[in-house]
């Protein structure tokens, strides 16, 4: 599974419009079997840009998929042995994640390296309420 969500996740990245950071990210999501592209696109605005997450994650979302259940991610601009594993994912998408998919396992492609989602963002924010 994990293979191929990292082709997935290369081949998105060729898409990423990146010019003001260099720093491509594809991702692929596995929702419900079926997988979703993301690329991250930059603007000269720089909070308008998105991250290839949240662009799969919605891409997911809006073809009706259910939560998704494993996320890759490759940055073809990093060298092997980067510490990309603590820059990825941004904390804007550590909360769509805990939101839209709380039980998602996150791989880092060119590491071999995988979080689960309470594991980056433990104390996420949420719609639950603890009215004691």
């Amino acid at each position: 599974m994990w293979a191929d969500l990292c082709s997935a996740a290369r081949e998105a990245a060729s898409h990423a419009y990146a010019p003001y950071s260099n720093f491509r990210v594809g991702a692929a999501v596995l929702a419900d079997g079926r997988v979703f592209k993301g690329a991250n696109m930059e603007n000269a605005t720089l909070p308008a840009g998105v991250c290839a997450e949240r662009v799969a994650l919605s891409a997911a979302r809006i073809a009706g998929a259910g939560p998704a259940t494993g996320l890759a991610l490759y940055f073809p601009d990093v060298a092997k042995g980067s510490p990309v594993s603590m820059m990825v994912p941004c904390g804007i998408c550590r909360q769509w994640l805990a939101e839209l998919a709380p039980d998602c396992r996150i791989w880092i492609c060119q590491i071999g390296v995988s979080f689960a989602v309470p594991e980056l963002l433990p104390n996420a924010f949420s719609l639950r309420r603890d009215d004691g």
